[in-house]
């Protein structure tokens, strides 16, 4: 039986006050990342494209704005008990950073088969870890026990509304650097869609909210289409962070605000994520890298607009880069001529 702390309440109050709010608390805390563009590859897409580049944040990626929101937004009394998720990547990190910063105790459920670099980031701000099986009910149960055994508040990685609000704070930012038509958010459990949608139709109720997701891990798009949640197995795909099934409080936000959500191929993303390091000489990981391969591949039309794109992060394992790896079948850059 699941333990009461590990329960999700179906319903949010998010709204765009709720992220303003999580923008003010948490600006000391967070870096307000660059907008970058590149006339290069204005030129290759026929639009005007603007990075949004999470990649510099504290901690290599987004998920410090939400998680810091969240841990800051407990109440004394409760911050005391410490905070505890089950992650593998970024969001794990997140935390434990957050938690430092509030000088309360992080637990951090890993499952046995996390990348050392991952392990090595959570222990650097002080998170304990806990390893488990590498499923989702090792994971689950492991992080019940440690709330029951510690008293620590669950931070969802993306089913809580403080994460959400924080997460939409990276387009907050942007529209306020920078005038686009539409704007373009990787989604995998949801919550930085989620938040960025919210923020953007609040901002500029005209402009364009687009959902990108791995064809390999399309459950968001599917449950778009079908206007309800579809749960599909986890499938094999390079943007490993976007594996994860779309929540159940996120999706209905995004049936509200976001207007289509698009898919795109392994190796558009192994193409996107390496014309960006060849072109812009930044490091994103392949999760970041969707929102361009959507642009190449042509799963929107671009063309002669102007295109926020939020680079989501930059933790990547240098050893298992896929263009040092096996070489992958028709993975080459759709602008291989800039390296001419």
């Amino acid at each position: 039986m699941r333990i009461h702390a590990l329960q999700i309440a179906p319903r949010m109050d998010l709204d765009f006050k709720t992220i303003r709010a999580a923008h003010e608390r948490i600006r000391t805390y967070i870096k307000r990342t660059p907008v970058l563009t590149s006339e290069r590859l204005d030129g290759a897409t026929g639009a005007r494209l603007f990075f949004k580049c999470e990649n510099f944040q504290t901690i290599g990626a987004f998920k410090a704005r939400g998680a810091t929101n969240a841990v800051f937004a407990l109440d004394d009394a409760t911050a005391r008990s410490g905070v505890a998720t089950h992650s593998s990547g970024n969001h794990g990190t997140a935390l434990a950073y957050a938690a430092h910063l509030r000088g309360i105790p992080a637990h951090i459920v890993m499952p046995s088969n996390s990348v050392e670099v991952k392990v090595r980031a959570v222990k650097s701000y002080g998170g304990k870890i806990v390893f488990c099986e590498p499923n989702d009910a090792s994971r689950e149960a492991a992080c019940a026990s440690v709330i029951e055994e510690t008293g620590a508040t669950l931070i969802h990685p993306f089913e809580n509304e403080d994460v959400i609000a924080g997460q939409g704070t990276a387009a907050v930012e942007l529209l306020e650097e920078v005038e686009v038509d539409l704007v373009l958010c990787p989604i995998g459990g949801g919550g930085l869609l989620s938040g960025t949608a919210t923020a953007v139709k609040h901002m500029r109720s005209d402009l364009k909210v687009i959902g990108v997701e791995p064809a390999n891990a399309d459950d968001a798009a599917q449950s778009f289409r079908a206007c309800k949640r579809v749960v599909t197995e986890k499938k094999s795909t390079i943007a490993d962070g976007l594996r994860t099934n779309v929540g159940e409080r996120t999706f209905p936000i995004i049936q509200s605000y976001v207007d289509d959500i698009v898919t795109v191929s392994e190796d558009a993303i192994v193409s996107a994520m390496r014309t960006i390091w060849d072109t812009m000489k930044i490091v994103i990981e392949p999760s970041a890298a969707v929102s361009y391969a959507a642009v190449i591949e042509g799963r929107i039309s671009s063309a002669a607009r102007r295109v926020g794109i939020i680079l989501t992060g930059g933790n990547v394992d240098l050893d298992a880069l896929p263009w040092t790896r096996s070489q992958l079948h028709g993975v080459r850059s759709a602008h291989e001529s800039f390296r001419s």
